[in-house]
């Protein structure tokens, strides 16, 4: 049950000698199905209560930003698709608005529509996995499986624009690397019209469900000068009652021509994060749906990159049948093209919070520093206050409403 708080004694920080010998000891992870990754949680328990909690993590660091450093500026993607795994399209996209950053090119709009429906896309399929897993891990299977059909369709779209559907090394700087086909438009289409049914399906099995409601309002509540103090952002800080939204404070890709909400909580609990970000589901159609809408008013129906630019890959078709454009292609994936000096700082909105490239140049064919501000890896360090007094079951709904990724914790 909910608001299951212990008192004041179980909850310090530090504990006697004596008082340890009526404790156990539990590690929950770092193999454990309810852990969403790899990482452990080694937990000090007085029965089914959580005196104090140290979470272990870097089970699966693989050294991204070290390996960055030593890649031409396009052979990152492929390490920026496996932070959030979840919703990669946003990580693509956000490093690729990083160079854009360092190179001064400018998109054209059609460009950043394109990529708008992509990010919003990539934000649902992430919205859909977390509050899915959360009602599994309150013991309501049924809207896992009604829903995640849709992700799977939304994993044919990207496969449509570019072939892949997890792991999807999508966009380029500039752009995209071809333009999206009818099918992949019939599929955007047919989804925004089959998801709000299904979405509506998926709520009324569970915010209103009296089960669903006592397993987590009020489970692992946490205060807007908490999560500012730890460094929120995204559904999790907005949970709170913090209306920060990088789309809305600090515009990127047109976002500042759309009409959308910022939906915010008020106890960022468990009930508010899992309601914070199906909200923003349906602002995303929203927004879809608007980027749609300009799309179809433009007379120019295929620009998919920027053009006049040295940085920017030259279609497939002149690869194929132009020796200069082999030539210029090869020598940008190889990184034999002069990157000016500099240092940018580039965030989006990713789905679990403000995703950052902190990039910094000294003309060479490699980055010469690169740090990924991993949202999962700032607001995990809050996870032992929010679980402390609580039970074990409740532990489990908090790190799932907490939406932590593992590939983007470690990095």
């Amino acid at each position: 049950m909910a608001n299951r708080k212990h008192t004041d004694y179980w909850v310090k920080d530090e504990v006697t000698s004596d008082e340890l010998r009526e404790y156990n000891t539990l590690n929950v992870g770092p193999t454990h199905p309810a852990t969403h990754g790899v990482f452990q949680n080694v937990m000090l328990m007085d029965g089914e209560f959580i005196v104090n909690t140290e979470q272990t993590i870097g089970y699966i660091h693989r050294a991204f930003e070290k390996i960055a450093e030593r890649r031409p500026f396009y052979q990152i993607t492929p390490l920026t698709d496996r932070l959030n795994y979840c919703s990669a399209p946003l990580n693509n996209i956000g490093w690729h608005q990083t160079v854009e950053k360092l190179l001064s090119i400018e998109t054209p709009k059609r460009v950043d529509y394109l990529r708008i429906i992509v990010m919003e896309l990539a934000r649902i399929a992430d919205h859909l996995i977390c509050n899915s897993v959360i009602a599994v891990d309150s013991g309501a299977l049924t809207g896992f499986t009604y829903i995640f059909q849709d992700r799977e369709f939304i994993y044919e779209i990207y496969e449509e624009i570019c072939g892949s559907r997890l792991t999807t090394n999508m966009g380029r700087i500039g752009g995209f690397e071809r333009n999206f086909s009818a099918k992949a438009w019939e599929k955007i289409r047919h989804f925004l019209k089959s998801y709000p049914d299904k979405l509506k399906e998926f709520e009324k099995l569970l915010i209103r469900n009296r089960i669903f409601m006592d397993r987590t309002i009020d489970v692992g509540p946490f205060s807007a000068d908490r999560a500012l103090a730890y460094g929120f952002t995204g559904p999790n800080l907005r949970a709170c009652g913090v209306d920060y939204d990088v789309r809305v404070m600090n515009p990127y890709c047109s976002y500042e021509e759309f009409d959308f909400i910022v939906p915010v909580g008020q106890n960022g609990d468990t009930y508010d994060r899992f309601m914070v970000r199906q909200e923003e589901m349906w602002q995303s159609l929203r927004i879809i749906q608007q980027a749609l809408d300009k799309l179809d008013k433009m007379q120019d129906k295929d620009t998919y990159f920027a053009s006049g630019t040295s940085y920017v890959l030259p279609p497939k078709e002149k690869v194929y049948n132009n020796m200069e454009a082999l030539i210029w292609h090869f020598k940008i994936v190889m990184g034999e093209t002069d990157i000016p000096v500099g240092e940018v700082y580039h965030c989006i909105e990713a789905a679990n919070g403000e995703l950052g490239f902190y990039l910094v140049s000294d003309g060479g064919r490699t980055p010469s520093r690169l740090h990924f501000r991993r949202p999962c890896f700032i607001y995990y360090q809050a996870y032992p206050e929010m679980v402390k007094g609580n039970m074990l079951s409740d532990a489990i709904l908090t790190m799932s409403s907490m939406n932590v990724i593992a590939g983007e914790l470690d990095a």
